[in-house]
């Protein structure tokens, strides 16, 4: 796109940017030590993937995070704010097989330029630090992880229908369907039946639902909460013993065990393992086509609102034990494997899907809860409110809600049920037919069937000779010298497993490897987990909440159970930024050519007016539009400052000022200071920005008008540059050095307000009659009671009010308003 005039700038902001990236980098100024002295402070943001380029949505969720970070550095902290490259996955190897490039060429070239771009942030990253997923270094922990992990039981393979990505040739988590597509390249999902090795993240539903120890958005918890989808039920069992087959009943899980009399059909998932021993011959076809059909759409098409309830007579029926009525077993591809137990019992009369499917089927609707004025008529449709059991035995005549405990009760008592709990979440799905990702570190052996590699013997290495091709299976497949082993325990020939694993297994521990990352006895070394883990402050985009996020909470609990660290929450606190938005108020995409690259600015205004600008555009939690306009306006505000801070002090020397004007200024002065460094606290970056442009026009005005002195001048301007330095840390240190204070401005504290100093001298009295406001009054802040009261009164716009009417009482809060009732 091309790119629009630009402020000229009064100083040169690229070699500036330049000279002090360089003396930083030189001086090791960010090199983080753990024998520091100082409180450790823990500050990360979500690592990029290395695309090639970093765009200006990297610059929205790093810049302020460093700011932060900065800030905390500034309060007396040891600041641990790193940075690396989640460097496997899909798009190196779709690369791969569209530029016939290797996987590894393109991620190292990618990450190569993506250092330079992060550099020319001037963020405090300590570059000793970085870490990269893809190397062997790292992804041999990941081995080590997964091994500790399957002989905790932890880790599983099973042969289950799997979310199939046809565009991308792989299966994906359940979190990895987004409304029926792949979150990564929106084709539609269908789904294989394959053998996967999946992670026991069900194992820990409740304690992921223990969010006490969470300072998150709300919206994040809720995210986690209704994802694990805990629901408490009954397990009820359903007769099919007169068939002769291994399994005398079918069990479904529903959370309304009150309409137990109103069954009148089960349905099962199309994917359910016992469906086809109870499909009767006379059926098959037909039950095979529907499972076929229902194979190739996706969740979301199977549970749409508005679309027809279809389903496929077995030919089998089963016994309703609290009645003894015999009712049709049906497939039917509104009901989903991941829910409960895979199969519904059917009350129409009390479940809108229910009730649309019998319609469709021409089965039964049976009432067992009394809508209200209910006289025995037809429904139109399902009621699934309150009311009196009917239809219903022994249970007749109670209320539903009290009649729910008593017939579990009796369901367990009898043998043919029990109260259980069901959840949404399902295992972690690791598997991924692809070739860029951890190898999976297992042997398969006709003598001692699976095999983990021993831990000595990683990592186990990616080759570098695979033939990259979209056929759906991994490439590793078509390696003999990497398939074929010998099996660890007998050294009989094996084979290796040739699927990799899902690429948030790297992320879910990453923000520890930070902490020894060249580690080579541990995956991080426990004295410094102990000292710095886990993360004081996590920041990045809400979008991973159930993936990422969750993910991580698992790991961490896990990492825990095996003795591995003594927390069990990776991140204390979390924020979320928003999303940058193109100029034109739309998403950023090459197809509506608003995407905007960040250095085009970076050359021309400088790091810092990027930065400053990015943090000024709004709440970074609510993001907004990229503005040409807007970025002008922080720039012209940079050459403001940069001009005010070149002014020669030595004129205010002989300046007389009254006591009343270096009030005011020391006031101006220490309300920025609390108010700027409350606002960086609670990342409002905008309002900072904001207060320290009011700020440098209080400055000019004292100035212009000749109210300040000299030492207060220089004073006002130092606390300008401390204040500005974590959003804008270039300039601010030009200008620190030229100003002949001690290097580095970042290495200084930030300043701290003096409440005293901050206070004012007078406040704004509120006036109201009847609680509506009538006047201000301007009234010194140790007003009394009585004389806050008396002004009021003397107010003529209020004498004006009460003449001739009675005042029933006259009420003060202290220092805000007086309101006289009328």
């Amino acid at each position: 796109m091309t790119i629009p005039r630009m402020t000229q700038m009064k100083f040169n902001p690229l070699d500036i940017d330049q000279k002090w990236q360089k003396r930083w980098a030189k001086d090791k100024l960010y090199q983080v030590l753990d024998d520091d002295p100082r409180p450790t402070w823990y500050e990360l943001t979500m690592y990029p993937y290395p695309s090639g380029n970093l765009h200006i949505g990297h610059w929205y969720a790093m810049a302020p995070a460093d700011a932060h970070a900065r800030l905390r550095r500034m309060q007396g902290f040891n600041v641990l704010h790193p940075m690396g490259f989640d460097a496997f996955g899909l798009p190196a190897e779709n690369a791969a097989i569209k530029r016939g490039i290797h996987p590894q060429q393109w991620t190292m070239a990618n990450i190569k330029n993506m250092r330079i771009q992060l550099r020319s942030m001037g963020a405090i990253y300590d570059w000793e630090r970085e870490i990269v997923c893809a190397d062997p270094g790292y992804y041999k922990w990941n081995q080590w992880f997964f091994l500790k992990m399957y002989d905790a039981g932890l880790a599983y393979r099973s042969k289950a229908p799997a979310n199939w990505c046809p565009s991308c040739q792989t299966v994906l988590a359940n979190e990895q369907v987004v409304e029926g597509e792949c979150e990564r390249c929106n084709s539609p999902v269908t789904k294989r039946e394959l053998d996967q090795w999946r992670l026991r993240i069900t194992k820990y539903a409740d304690q992921l639902l223990d969010q006490s120890k969470l300072e998150w958005p709300e919206k994040i918890k809720l995210m986690q909460t209704n994802w694990i989808g805990r629901s408490e039920g009954a397990e009820v069992g359903f007769d099919v013993s007169q068939y002769g087959l291994e399994f005398k009943e079918i069990k479904s899980f529903t959370t309304r065990i009150d309409t137990i009399y109103g069954v009148t059909f089960v349905a099962m998932a199309p994917e359910h393992p016992l469906l086809h021993q109870l499909t009767k011959s006379k059926q098959q076809n037909k039950v095979l086509k529907y499972i076929e059909k229902a194979k190739s759409e996706s969740e979301i098409e199977r549970l749409a609102v508005g679309r027809s309830k279809t389903g496929v007579f077995t030919g089998s029926y089963c016994v309703n034990r609290v009645n003894g009525t015999k009712i049709p077993v049906m497939v039917a591809d509104y009901v989903l494997m991941g829910y409960g137990t895979g199969i519904v019992m059917g009350v129409p009369g009390h479940d809108q899907r229910d009730f649309e499917f019998a319609r469709q089927n021409d089965l039964p609707i049976k009432v067992v809860i009394t809508p209200p004025e209910w006289e025995g008529e037809e429904l139109d449709e399902a009621y699934v409110g309150e009311g009196i059991q009917v239809n219903s035995g022994q249970f007749d005549g109670l209320l539903n809600i009290d009649a729910q405990k008593k017939i579990i009760d009796f369901l367990e008592l009898q043998g043919w049920g029990k109260r259980s709990i069901s959840y949404r979440i399902r295992d972690w799905l690791i598997s991924r037919q692809r070739y860029w990702g951890t190898p999976i570190p297992i042997v398969y052996c006709k003598i001692c069937g699976i095999v983990g590699v021993p831990p000595s013997e990683l990592p186990v290495l990616l080759p570098d000779d695979a033939e990259f091709k979209p056929t759906g299976e991994s490439p590793l497949k078509g390696i003999e010298e990497f398939v074929n082993v010998k099996c660890p325990k007998c050294k009989a020939p094996a084979k290796r497993e040739t699927d990799t694993m899902d690429t948030f297994f790297d992320s879910s521990w990453y923000f520890m490897r930070f902490l020894s990352p060249r580690d080579d006895r541990y995956p991080f070394d426990p004295e410094l987990a102990q000292k710095w883990a886990p993360v004081d402050q996590y920041t990045g985009g809400a979008e991973h909440a159930v993936m990422h996020l969750l993910y991580a909470r698992f790991f961490s609990k896990v990492l825990r159970d095996l003795g591995l660290v003594k927390f069990d929450e990776p991140f204390k606190r979390l924020f979320n930024q928003g999303v940058i938005l193109g100029e034109d108020h739309e998403k950023m995409s090459k197809s509506r050519g608003n995407v905007i690259d960040p250095d085009d600015y970076v050359k021309v205004l400088g790091a810092d007016a990027v930065r400053c600008f990015l943090m000024f555009l709004g709440p970074w939690d609510q993001g907004g539009p990229w503005s040409t306009a807007g970025i002008n306006g922080t720039a012209r505000w940079l050459n403001r400052v940069w001009q005010l801070t070149q002014r020669d002090h030595r004129e205010l020397d002989n300046v007389q000022t009254s006591n009343q004007a270096n009030r005011e200024i020391q006031r101006s002065i220490h309300k920025t200071i609390g108010s700027v460094t409350e606002d960086l606290d609670k990342f409002k970056f905008n309002t900072a920005l904001a207060r320290l442009m009011e700020y440098t026009n209080n400055l000019n005005q004292y100035w212009q008008n000749k109210q300040i002195s000299s030492v207060i001048w220089r004073d006002g301007i130092q606390k300008l540059l401390l204040l500005l330095a974590p959003m804008a840390p270039h300039i601010t240190e030009e200008l620190w050095e030229r100003l002949g204070f001690e290097y580095s401005i970042h290495n200084q504290p930030i300043p701290k307000a003096d409440l005293r100093l901050a206070a004012d001298e007078f406040i704004t009295l509120i006036v109201q009659i009847n609680g509506k406001l009538r006047d201000k009054l301007e009234v010194p802040v140790s007003i009394s009671e009585e004389k806050a009261k008396e002004l009021a009164m003397g107010s003529s716009k209020i004498q004006a009010q009460v003449m001739g009417k009675q005042i029933i009482k006259v009420i003060y809060v202290a220092g805000k308003l007086v309101n006289i009732v009328l």
